[in-house]
């Protein structure tokens, strides 16, 4: 059995591109930062946290964890939640460099099976008004996304640049990496079952 050890609707959409069967299970874990804990690390360690608190009681399964941060200017960024947030994260990060960390972490316990991978995305927020930060929030209302970006949607637009080994990393899931773990561990993705 394969399961996604995330509560993220987003990268239950993206799993749902290469794998038919699976199951979801929320794991319950602390997502506080450590200190001096860098992005990146922050991203791999809440990633394998996720995965490992699911394979507890689930050993003979595939579990995938997933995390995503982020910073600038070696500061971490937090999600916002509400529009007060947001629209303060989004003056600061206006003109800035933003790197995302989509770390993922495959694991069966029974198998002695553990992948890790972190993917990083660098992007380029526009020099945004505070006119635009306001349209932007009313009409998406991305509190919960961390930077305040929902890139498949109207974020992108927020954006002058992006760069990436993978455009699936910046919603949240990495699935070239992903694909490539699953099928080493002899999962068969959608293609594959045709």
């Amino acid at each position: 059995m394969l399961i996604l050890a995330s509560s993220s609707i987003y990268r239950k959409e993206l799993l749902s591109r290469i794998i038919e069967d699976y199951q979801i299970e929320i794991p319950d874990i602390d997502e506080s930062k450590y200190d001096h804990e860098d992005a990146k690390t922050s991203a791999i360690r809440l990633a394998i946290e996720k995965a490992e608190k699911i394979a507890l009681t689930l050993p003979d399964s595939f579990i995938i964890g997933a995390d995503q941060t982020a910073e600038s200017n070696h500061i971490q960024i937090n999600k916002p939640n509400n529009y007060e947030e947001a629209f303060e994260q989004l003056k600061k990060l206006s003109g800035k460099d933003v790197s995302f960390y989509s770390a993922i972490c495959l694991i069966c316990k029974s198998k002695k099976i553990k992948y890790e991978y972190v993917s990083e995305v660098n992007v380029k927020y526009k020099d945004l008004n505070e006119n635009e930060i306001e349209s932007y929030l009313k009409y998406e209302e991305p509190y919960g996304c961390l930077g305040c970006i929902k890139s498949e949607g109207l974020g992108i637009s927020l954006l002058e640049k992006v760069s990436s080994d993978d455009p699936t990393a910046i919603i949240g899931l990495p699935l070239i990496a992903l694909s490539q773990m699953l099928k080493d561990s002899g999962i068969k993705l959608k293609s594959e079952q045709r």
